[in-house]
């Protein structure tokens, strides 16, 4: 089974194909959680595990960087708003 160009993954733990499908990706740090819904990533149907694509992963590394200073600092502030819904497109 191959898409386009690439073969399909296979899950080291459970050794099943990996789905290419939707995932969210979440981080969580000094209780700060920023979590991205609607990230195409590799998906094993067994545990739900996602394995992001590298240019993927610089592109959650700067957005959830710039998320995670700007809710660093109203938690700092103790502002009362304590969750944001950010959409862009």
């Amino acid at each position: 089974m191959t898409t386009k160009t690439k073969q399909v993954p296979i899950c080291g733990e459970h050794q099943i194909l990996k789905e290419w499908r939707e995932a969210t990706f979440e981080y969580s740090d000094q209780g700060i959680t920023i979590r991205v819904p609607g990230v195409y990533a590799w998906v094993c149907p067994e545990d739900s595990e996602a394995s992001f694509l590298p240019d993927t992963v610089d592109e959650l590394i700067s957005t959830v960087r710039e998320l995670y200073e700007t809710a660093k600092r109203a938690k700092e502030r103790r502002s009362e708003l304590t969750e944001y819904l950010v959409s862009v497109g």
